[in-house]
């Protein structure tokens, strides 16, 4: 027992400590005595609530609200959304669940908010996706909902933010949520964001994603999915779902050729790339992170200088190669009056698209009230087409684009099956295609052969 019977515990800035406690006395890790005060990170509440009560020490760090909702959402679960469901609340209500795009991973965590009934808060990446919680929010609970980012900040018993601002939300107000939903959660291991994790002392967790972080993406100081939220609770696989949930679908590669001097330009940036990256040995020292030391070493090495532009080099090669538009134009021609999303790897690229096709296109530099009304356009049809860089890869629902052409094979498998996600929601029997347009004999062609898709990917040349 505490010698102190007036010991109590309180929320501080992201983190809880005992107060009316000696600097001698016995507290277990994970406290520490940390400017004259005993304190340890939020997460740790549910671990040190059972010491609390041991020790009859007043918790005063709980300040979420038991709230009366009533779900207005009309559609019954899935089976598998159950399972999930089920599976979530089996461990103690923390962990993640992954599911492929399309699948409902929205709809899902309404549901665990009505499970829990108390003050919750849900974590997105973009704005673009605090607007598409809200309207879901709103329509699901039929109350007030709020939001919290750089351009409006109003706290609710239900609250939507982004990565970017929920550090300054959690570490003022991280005890008033009892749920804590993380919403594409394979952003969560940067270190920044992980943050906002480590800073709350609500008991239940939830991570969505459709393609959870790798091994690689949760080491060397970035932090560790599951003990910020709990384990990998439910995986279904995109196989299950397709020609069920999802929409049948079929990938179809088509390689280009670089023209004359497109393809001496890239040996020349190759050549210089690659002879430096061999010279000092950068991935056998560096393993995956070698580019990170080549960007290090550029700020002060000549020759890491030159080997990073030649890279960038051959890239701006590759993504601008003529061979890939005169292969766009066949495409649109060939798909005319389809719903398409076109995705590249840069917005230089997308805006010129825009332009000489005369295609609406959305960047980051898109402003919301822009990219919402392009959106809207095409999901009614007024737009047929839609080019966008990287900035719909994840969370935006488009499902009447049932076509997307890919024009860069560069992409890694969590980009490709983002994009692969955006035609997958089903409408009526219709067969999804996604067109990947990549040049032979670069470094591009590697990537993409080295990506492993579970679904055949047969090629047109």
């Amino acid at each position: 027992m505490l010698s102190s019977m007036n010991a109590s515990i309180f929320f501080q800035g992201g983190t809880l400590v005992l107060r009316h406690v000696e600097p001698n006395a016995s507290i277990p890790p994970p406290f520490q005595f940390i400017k004259g005060l005993w304190r340890c990170e939020a997460y740790h509440y549910p671990s040190i609530r059972p010491w609390l009560q041991e020790n009859q020490v007043r918790d005063d760090v709980p300040r979420w609200k038991r709230l009366a909702l009533n779900l207005h959402e009309t559609r019954e679960p899935h089976d598998y959304q159950i399972a999930a469901l089920e599976a979530w609340k089996q461990h103690e209500r923390r962990g993640s669940i992954v599911l492929p795009t399309g699948a409902g991973k929205t709809f899902l965590a309404i549901h665990a908010i009505y499970e829990v009934k108390a003050s919750t808060v849900i974590i997105v990446p973009t704005i673009s996706l605090v607007h598409q919680w809200y309207a879901r929010l709103v329509n699901a609970f039929q109350t007030e909902i709020g939001v919290y980012y750089s351009g409006e900040k109003l706290l609710q018993p239900i609250t939507v933010t982004t990565y970017h601002s929920a550090g300054d939300l959690i570490a003022a107000s991280g005890n008033i949520f009892r749920l804590l939903i993380f919403d594409e959660v394979h952003h969560l291991p940067a270190r920044t964001w992980g943050e906002a994790a480590l800073m709350t002392p609500a008991p239940c967790r939830l991570g969505l994603t459709a393609t959870y972080p790798e091994e690689e993406e949760q080491t060397n100081g970035r932090w560790r999915v599951d003990e910020l939220l709990g384990p990998t609770v439910y995986n279904l696989p995109l196989r299950d779902l397709v020609g069920q949930q999802l929409a049948d679908y079929r990938t179809e590669r088509i390689r280009v050729n670089l023209t004359e001097k497109e393809r001496v330009d890239y040996d020349a940036a190759y050549a210089t790339y690659t002879g430096f990256i061999r010279e000092r040995r950068l991935r056998r020292s560096h393993g995956p992170h070698w580019l990170r030391e080549l960007m290090r070493l550029s700020a002060f090495d000549i020759q890491a200088r030159q080997a990073l532009l030649a890279r960038q080099r051959l890239l701006e090669i590759t993504w601008n190669c003529e061979g890939k538009f005169v292969v766009l134009d066949e495409l649109l021609r060939e798909h005319a009056g389809e719903r398409i999303l076109i995705f590249t790897e840069s917005n230089a690229v997308a805006y010129m698209i825009s332009q000489q096709w005369l295609i609406p296109v959305i960047s980051h530099e898109t402003g919301v009230a822009e990219r919402k009304h392009i959106l809207d356009a095409f999901q009614n049809g007024t737009y047929q087409v839609l080019v966008t860089s990287k900035v719909l890869n994840e969370g935006i629902d488009v499902p009447a684009a049932k076509i997307a052409i890919v024009l860069g094979g560069g992409s890694n498998k969590r980009e490709y099956i983002q994009r692969l996600g955006r035609i997958l929601r089903k409408q009526e029997e219709r067969e999804a295609v996604l067109f990947e347009v990549l040049v032979r004999k670069t470094i591009e062609e590697g990537k993409a052969q080295r990506r492993h898709v579970r679904k055949g990917d047969p090629s047109r040349y």
